[in-house]
């Protein structure tokens, strides 16, 4: 059932995105539809493109990891486009230009800073978008027993067949389409398990349920090679034979499959990953991220900064205003965008608080991004369970796909249109030889943390784009050499840190500090611009440029 849910989506998504194909015939319809689309279209198309495997799948998994503190990142991809409507939206619209790396040369006049731009956008659009082909393939591996190539091979030719096909407009379709179809497969399933588990959970109120002991034999999948620090005596069945383990570390191997008997104490992550909060426990429930020794209010401050501000900074999600009409549908789309995915973010809650009471082997296997779709068969069984696991599956899969649709757009457009500018069929040559390109990069990457590396991504946009698109809608005195400055101090401060930190492994504030570099890598790039460009010369035409930005559309 499963198999068939997501065969059955690829179809629709591929047949979807050939409406494109007939109304493409310029550089203009591959990239922003010929600015034709409404701001309602729009919005579910934003949406749908927004909702990645992070909100879809790994929003839930971080709950049950981190505690509920993790429910500030919905609150900052939400608030970023706050942020988006009140800043970026309009003016970046009327700027004309068809690619962030397009407006930098249209607002600055520099062409190698267009091709600076592209380069960033290339980092951003590559760090984003190998974890959404690697989760598309551990998914179909964990629901159907498929080879995990298969699944990301199938991923990486669905999304480059259909935007060589049909461009912006496809994916604009298509990922409408398919933003309805996860709010339905989400929101569904949800309220279904509620119902369900509810009266189990009523009936324990009285005696509220201990989440740090496992409630039935548990078997935990370890993914990955994991030091475990057992509190009490207990014994585990490893490969059919009753081990008992006394309490202290112990090792799992990757592969293994350990059996935890009915009332067992679940174990302590140990090693480098015994900082997180156990579920349930009083530091899982303190409403920041991390824990004492990582300063949580400073890591909290710094995943805001991230995402709130990434959002603004990120390409493929900034490109979907140049498809507006002019500058006041580009803010109606920002507007309704907010409605939209405020309205998805009350269910993430919901998987995260149910999977903590009933999957906590997933924290100690590491695989708390199945959490979703493992839910299912924990509450009810037999038909129920799978066609509810087969809904989940189909909404996590177009989620992968309607995200991949945006950026591998934005890094064709960034690779065919500015760096090396070309015309309709190079781009669409460009899409099919970018997603035969990411799939190795995805076969390589099976153990990639989905979470970190989407994080990342928005940590160097909030650093790059962010500054860029800030100061240059909004100060006229911004230079084409400050801008360069601050881009570069941004890029090499965020990849620099995070690449020194998983080196380093360090602990702590200093740890966070170089994992989550947000918090300051982004006062940094915008300090640079600003220093920069009051020692530079400001084009004569800079004021003429910001009141084209500006001034409102006609009625």
């Amino acid at each position: 059932m499963t198999a068939a849910a997501v065969v059955a989506l690829l179809l629709v998504t591929v047949l979807i995105g050939a409406r494109g194909v007939a109304a493409m015939r310029t550089t203009s319809d591959f990239l922003v539809a010929s600015r034709r689309t409404s701001p309602m279209l729009n919005a579910a198309a934003v949406s749908g493109e927004y909702l990645s495997a992070a909100s879809f799948l790994g929003v839930a998994g971080l709950v049950i990891k981190e505690g509920t503190g993790a429910l500030w990142y919905p609150v900052g991809f939400a608030a970023g486009y706050l942020l988006m409507l009140a800043l970026v939206a309009a003016p970046m619209r009327r700027s004309g230009a068809l690619t962030v790396p397009g407006f930098a040369e249209a607002r600055l006049g520099s062409r190698s800073l267009r091709r600076f731009c592209a380069v960033v956008v290339v980092v951003i659009a590559v760090l984003y978008l190998v974890p959404q082909i690697v989760a598309a393939g551990q998914l179909l591996t964990l629901v159907s027993g498929v080879d995990y190539w298969v699944g990301v091979v199938v991923s990486g030719l669905a999304v480059g067949l259909t935007l060589a096909l049909g461009g912006m407009r496809a994916a604009t379709y298509v990922q409408a389409f398919q933003f309805a179809l996860k709010l339905l497969l989400f929101a569904g399933p949800a309220i279904w398990l509620l119902l369900l588990a509810g009266p189990q959970l009523r009936a324990d109120m009285a005696a509220p349920p201990e989440f740090t002991r496992f409630t039935a034999e548990t078997p935990v999948d370890f993914r990955l090679d994991t030091e475990l620090v057992l509190t009490e005596p207990t014994v585990v069945v490893v490969d059919g034979v009753p081990v008992p383990l006394a309490p202290g570390p112990h090792h799992a191997a990757a592969d293994a499959v350990w059996v935890f008997p009915d009332g067992a104490a679940v174990p302590e992550l140990g090693g480098d990953r015994a900082s997180l909060p156990v579920p349930g426990g009083a530091e899982w429930a303190l409403p920041l991220l991390g824990t004492a020794d990582t300063s949580p209010l400073l890591t909290t401050w710094s995943v805001l900064v991230a995402t709130a501000l990434g959002t603004m900074g990120l390409p493929h999600i900034i490109v979907r205003f140049h498809t507006s009409p002019d500058g006041r549908g580009a803010r109606r789309t920002a507007a309704i965008t907010v409605a939209m995915l405020g309205a998805f973010y009350l269910f993430p809650i919901v998987y995260g608080l149910l999977g903590t009471v009933l999957t906590p082997e997933l924290y100690l296997s590491q695989g708390t991004d199945t959490a979703i779709v493992t839910l299912p068969g924990r509450v009810t069984g037999g038909g129920t369970a799978a066609a509810l696991t087969a809904m989940l599956t189909a909404g996590a899969f177009a989620a992968f796909l309607a995200t991949s649709l945006g950026l591998l757009l934005a890094l064709s457009g960034a690779l065919a249109h500015d760096l090396m500018p070309s015309g309709l069929r190079r781009l669409r040559l460009t899409a099919l030889a970018a997603s035969a390109a990411v799939v190795p990069a995805a076969l390589l990457m099976v153990r990639v943390d989905v979470s970190a590396a989407v994080t990342s991504a928005f940590t160097v946009a909030a650093s790059t784009f962010c500054p860029l698109l800030v100061l240059g809608l909004w100060w006229k005195g911004l230079t084409a050499r400050g801008a360069y400055a601050g881009m570069v101090t941004g890029l090499l401060a965020t990849v620099g840190s995070m690449a020194l930190g998983a080196a380093l492994g360090l602990g702590g504030t200093a740890g966070m500090l170089l994992a989550q570099p947000a918090l300051w890598s982004v006062p940094c790039a915008f300090l640079v611009m600003i220093a920069v460009s009051l020692g530079d010369h400001v084009p004569s035409d800079a004021e003429v440029t910001m009141l084209r930005l500006h001034l409102a559309d006609r009625e």
